[in-house]
């Protein structure tokens, strides 16, 4: 489990406000059921002129950094602004545990519409692997831009609807990730998990092993500033629910 919960921590950072800062930060501290606070993230996104960068460091504390030999992550994604928003043109991500590092690096091409791998694999600081390849999609975001980008995307974000993107990174779902904005009977159930002074509540589905259910439900409680102040991760398998709690309140 600790493996893979990582990259459904970076749904947590929705910006409605990022093209109007420099330089932004948040920070979570991230609990699991009876073993408690397991993890922290925090992101950084940084603009200068017309080009941006966003960088999101994950990392595992407690019985999780044990039970995943010091699980840590990053996320780096690089690009161009276009019409004041983030066109992702570079992003990787680095996983570390034990002696083994994992690093996936792609390149977006929207010229040609088409995005190139690189995959590479340490153990010991020896490189094991090292291979190239296509993917078979193309998507003008990344990940982390899909997310900052989401206020561009969503006009109306009390109207229930749900909404379909595509992003790099996301290949276990061939690149489909979908947003909800919940209809008001739904708002019960966000308020009694999340509270209820978020300015507007979302759930992203995620395709991961981690579910026990086909797929996971990540609630999202975003605030006035845009962004999350508290996200709820459905149905992991064996203790429930993963629970994220922004700690910084400036960003």
């Amino acid at each position: 489990m600790f493996k893979n919960f990582f990259l459904s921590l970076l749904f947590l950072f929705v910006s409605t406000e990022a093209s109007l800062a420099q330089v932004r930060h948040a920070a979570y501290d991230v609990s699991y059921g009876i073993f408690g606070k397991i993890g922290t993230a925090k992101a950084t996104l940084t603009k200068e002129h017309k080009k941006y960068q966003i960088n999101i460091k994950l990392q595992a504390t407690g019985i999780a950094k044990l039970l995943s030999r010091g699980r840590e992550e990053q996320h780096l994604s690089k690009g161009r602004i276009v019409n004041g928003v983030m066109r992702s043109e570079f992003y990787q991500v680095i996983k570390s545990h034990g002696d083994v590092r994992v690093s996936k690096e792609y390149t977006i091409d929207h010229k040609s519409r088409r995005v190139k791998k690189r995959y590479r694999k340490y153990q010991e600081g020896k490189l094991i692997t090292d291979r190239t390849s296509y993917l078979d999609f193309y998507a003008e975001d990344d990940l982390l831009t899909l997310y900052f980008n989401l206020d561009r995307m969503i006009k109306n974000k009390h109207q229930p609807k749900t909404y379909h993107f595509k992003a790099v990174g996301a290949e276990r779902q061939k690149g489909e990730v979908s947003v909800t904005i919940p209809d008001p009977r739904a708002l019960q159930s966000y308020n009694e998990a999340l509270g209820k002074d978020a300015a507007w509540y979302a759930t992203a589905i995620i395709h991961q092993k981690i579910f026990s259910s086909k797929e996971g439900r990540l609630m999202l409680a975003i605030a006035k500033d845009g962004i999350t102040d508290k996200a709820l991760l459905k149905d992991v398998i064996f203790f429930g629910d993963i629970r994220a709690t922004r700690i910084n309140q400036a960003f």
